[in-house]
Protein backbone atom coordinates (compact mmCIF):
# COMPACT_ATOMS: atom_id res chain seq x y z
CA UNK A 1 0.00 0.00 0.00
CA UNK A 2 1.42 3.22 -1.08
CA UNK A 3 0.55 6.75 0.26
CA UNK A 4 0.41 9.69 -1.25
CA UNK A 5 1.88 13.10 0.15
CA UNK A 6 2.34 16.26 -1.01
CA UNK A 7 5.72 17.14 -2.05
CA UNK A 8 7.66 19.10 0.54
CA UNK A 9 9.87 22.12 -0.24
CA UNK A 10 12.98 22.56 1.22
CA UNK A 11 14.87 25.62 0.87
CA UNK A 12 18.45 25.84 2.86
CA UNK A 13 20.85 28.95 2.49
CA UNK A 14 24.18 29.45 2.24
CA UNK A 15 25.86 30.26 5.84
CA UNK A 16 24.82 33.81 6.57
CA UNK A 17 27.37 36.55 7.46
CA UNK A 18 26.84 39.31 10.21
CA UNK A 19 24.22 41.90 8.47
CA UNK A 20 24.85 44.17 11.92
CA UNK A 21 28.89 44.25 10.97
CA UNK A 22 28.82 44.60 7.65
CA UNK A 23 26.06 47.63 8.48
CA UNK A 24 28.53 49.12 10.98
CA UNK A 25 31.72 48.18 8.66
CA UNK A 26 29.77 50.45 5.93
CA UNK A 27 29.15 52.91 7.71
CA UNK A 28 32.70 53.34 8.66
CA UNK A 29 33.14 53.86 5.09
CA UNK A 30 30.84 56.39 4.37
CA UNK A 31 32.27 58.24 6.96
CA UNK A 32 35.85 58.20 5.75
CA UNK A 33 35.44 57.57 2.06
CA UNK A 34 39.42 57.34 1.75
CA UNK A 35 40.53 55.03 4.02
CA UNK A 36 43.03 52.14 2.70
CA UNK A 37 44.00 48.94 4.39
CA UNK A 38 47.23 47.15 2.73
CA UNK A 39 47.68 43.71 2.12
CA UNK A 40 50.82 41.86 2.58
CA UNK A 41 52.39 39.26 0.63
CA UNK A 42 55.92 37.19 1.15
CA UNK A 43 56.76 34.85 -1.81
CA UNK A 44 59.67 32.51 -1.89
CA UNK A 45 60.29 30.61 -4.79
CA UNK A 46 61.30 27.01 -3.85
CA UNK A 47 62.59 25.93 -7.43
CA UNK A 48 61.98 25.70 -11.10
CA UNK A 49 58.83 27.59 -10.51
CA UNK A 50 57.21 26.61 -7.61
CA UNK A 51 56.71 29.69 -4.54
CA UNK A 52 55.05 29.54 -1.71
CA UNK A 53 53.16 33.12 -1.07
CA UNK A 54 52.80 33.55 2.87
CA UNK A 55 49.72 35.30 3.65
CA UNK A 56 49.56 35.86 7.12
CA UNK A 57 48.87 32.72 8.63
CA UNK A 58 47.73 30.58 5.41
CA UNK A 59 50.24 29.78 2.27
CA UNK A 60 49.44 29.76 -1.26
CA UNK A 61 51.05 27.43 -3.65
CA UNK A 62 51.88 28.60 -7.41
CA UNK A 63 53.50 26.53 -9.97
CA UNK A 64 53.58 25.97 -14.10
CA UNK A 65 52.33 22.98 -15.73
CA UNK A 66 54.64 20.74 -17.28
CA UNK A 67 54.32 22.22 -20.57
CA UNK A 68 55.65 25.47 -19.20
CA UNK A 69 58.70 23.56 -17.48
CA UNK A 70 56.71 23.58 -14.00
CA UNK A 71 56.10 20.89 -11.71
CA UNK A 72 52.56 21.01 -12.07
CA UNK A 73 51.68 21.06 -8.37
CA UNK A 74 49.32 23.93 -7.96
CA UNK A 75 47.90 26.32 -9.89
CA UNK A 76 49.36 28.93 -12.19
CA UNK A 77 49.81 32.12 -11.38
CA UNK A 78 47.18 33.21 -13.96
CA UNK A 79 44.57 31.10 -12.51
CA UNK A 80 45.54 31.96 -8.55
CA UNK A 81 44.70 35.66 -10.21
CA UNK A 82 41.25 34.48 -11.74
CA UNK A 83 40.56 32.76 -8.29
CA UNK A 84 41.58 36.34 -5.78
CA UNK A 85 38.49 37.61 -8.86
CA UNK A 86 36.14 34.73 -8.14
CA UNK A 87 36.39 35.18 -4.13
CA UNK A 88 36.27 39.21 -4.28
CA UNK A 89 33.20 38.53 -6.41
CA UNK A 90 31.46 36.18 -3.99
CA UNK A 91 32.35 38.42 -0.77
CA UNK A 92 30.77 41.14 -3.11
CA UNK A 93 27.91 39.17 -4.08
CA UNK A 94 27.19 37.93 -0.59
CA UNK A 95 27.55 41.18 0.89
CA UNK A 96 25.52 43.17 -1.42
CA UNK A 97 22.23 40.42 -0.99
CA UNK A 98 23.02 40.36 2.86
CA UNK A 99 22.29 43.99 2.79
CA UNK A 100 19.66 43.78 0.86
CA UNK A 101 18.51 41.01 2.62
CA UNK A 102 18.72 38.48 0.52
CA UNK A 103 19.27 35.06 1.40
CA UNK A 104 21.34 32.75 -1.01
CA UNK A 105 20.92 29.12 -1.18
CA UNK A 106 23.36 28.60 -4.35
CA UNK A 107 26.63 30.71 -5.35
CA UNK A 108 29.16 29.55 -7.99
CA UNK A 109 31.19 31.55 -9.57
CA UNK A 110 32.78 30.50 -13.40
CA UNK A 111 36.08 32.17 -14.72
CA UNK A 112 37.60 31.97 -17.85
CA UNK A 113 40.72 33.85 -18.76
CA UNK A 114 42.51 34.58 -22.59
CA UNK A 115 46.19 34.86 -21.72
CA UNK A 116 49.12 34.23 -23.63
CA UNK A 117 52.93 34.27 -22.77
CA UNK A 118 54.70 34.15 -26.74
CA UNK A 119 57.06 36.36 -24.81
CA UNK A 120 57.97 33.87 -22.52
CA UNK A 121 58.18 35.81 -19.43
CA UNK A 122 60.78 38.43 -21.28
CA UNK A 123 63.20 35.71 -21.70
CA UNK A 124 63.75 36.22 -24.98
CA UNK A 125 60.35 35.04 -26.54
CA UNK A 126 58.09 37.44 -29.24
CA UNK A 127 59.01 40.93 -28.83
CA UNK A 128 55.63 42.41 -26.43
CA UNK A 129 54.18 45.58 -25.31
CA UNK A 130 52.49 45.44 -21.45
CA UNK A 131 48.90 46.23 -22.86
CA UNK A 132 49.58 43.23 -25.33
CA UNK A 133 50.46 40.61 -22.13
CA UNK A 134 48.54 39.27 -19.56
CA UNK A 135 44.67 38.57 -19.57
CA UNK A 136 43.24 40.31 -22.92
CA UNK A 137 39.35 38.72 -21.72
CA UNK A 138 37.75 37.88 -18.82
CA UNK A 139 34.49 35.90 -18.94
CA UNK A 140 32.73 35.34 -15.45
CA UNK A 141 29.49 33.56 -15.31
CA UNK A 142 27.52 33.58 -11.96
CA UNK A 143 25.72 30.45 -10.76
CA UNK A 144 23.19 32.14 -7.77
CA UNK A 145 19.87 31.31 -6.21
CA UNK A 146 18.33 33.08 -3.37
CA UNK A 147 14.70 34.07 -2.02
CA UNK A 148 14.64 37.08 -4.99
CA UNK A 149 13.85 36.98 -8.05
CA UNK A 150 15.97 36.66 -11.02
CA UNK A 151 16.63 40.39 -11.98
CA UNK A 152 17.16 41.21 -8.29
CA UNK A 153 19.94 38.57 -8.01
CA UNK A 154 21.22 39.93 -11.11
CA UNK A 155 21.65 43.64 -10.49
CA UNK A 156 23.03 42.48 -6.56
CA UNK A 157 25.67 40.58 -8.79
CA UNK A 158 25.93 43.65 -11.31
CA UNK A 159 26.14 46.01 -7.57
CA UNK A 160 28.85 43.46 -6.56
CA UNK A 161 30.93 43.55 -10.08
CA UNK A 162 30.60 47.65 -10.01
CA UNK A 163 32.11 47.89 -6.57
CA UNK A 164 34.72 45.10 -6.70
CA UNK A 165 38.17 45.90 -5.61
CA UNK A 166 40.04 42.72 -7.65
CA UNK A 167 37.74 43.72 -10.94
CA UNK A 168 38.28 47.17 -10.69
CA UNK A 169 42.11 46.35 -9.82
CA UNK A 170 42.01 44.81 -13.32
CA UNK A 171 40.31 46.87 -15.08
CA UNK A 172 41.71 50.16 -13.75
CA UNK A 173 45.55 50.97 -14.73
CA UNK A 174 46.82 51.40 -11.30
CA UNK A 175 49.77 52.97 -9.61
CA UNK A 176 52.97 49.78 -9.79
CA UNK A 177 56.60 49.52 -8.52
CA UNK A 178 59.18 47.05 -8.19
CA UNK A 179 62.52 47.61 -7.25
CA UNK A 180 65.18 45.67 -5.16
CA UNK A 181 65.07 45.11 -1.56
CA UNK A 182 67.49 47.36 0.85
Amino acid sequence: MTTASTPETVTTHLRPIDREGLLGFAEKGRNNPGARGTNKVHTVTEGQYRTISHVNEHEVIVDEPLHLFGQDTAPAPGEIVLSGLGGCLAVGITAVATWKQVKLSRLEIFLEGDIGNPAAWGAGGAEKQPPEMGFQEIRVKVVIDGDASREELDEIVQHANFYSPVANTMRNPIAFSISLMD
